[in-house]
């Protein structure tokens, strides 16, 4: 018998699962359909291994510099404005905008 065999497999439910990756019943099933994240089925309940719920969440992790593209490139000047409606001035006592260079 193999080491994984004699450890107890740690199930999840559905809803467990979803609360676990921060998501809806909703896209948890569509990970799962989307083979994304593997999931049993016995009889008419799906459970999920917690060791695979895990290892789905590390595979997710964001790699630094991939998403630029969701983010817009700042042209022209740029002010910062606190909620206090005041913007940010240049930390000099004028209350002239930053402007960003380059």
């Amino acid at each position: 018998m193999t080491d994984e065999a004699r450890e107890a497999i740690s199930w999840l439910s559905t809803k467990e699962a979803a609360e676990r990756l921060g998501v809806t019943l909703r896209s948890l099933y569509r990970f799962i359909d989307e083979g994304g994240v593997p999931a049993y089925k016995f009889g008419r309940v799906i459970r999920l291994k917690e060791a695979d719920v895990e290892a789905f969440i590390e595979s997710s992790r964001i790699v630094p510099g991939s998403l630029e593209h969701l983010y817009p490139e700042v042209k022209g000047p740029t002010r910062v404005v606190h909620g206090d409606g005041h913007h940010a001035g240049r930390g000099d006592g004028t209350h002239e905008p930053m402007v960003a260079e380059g």
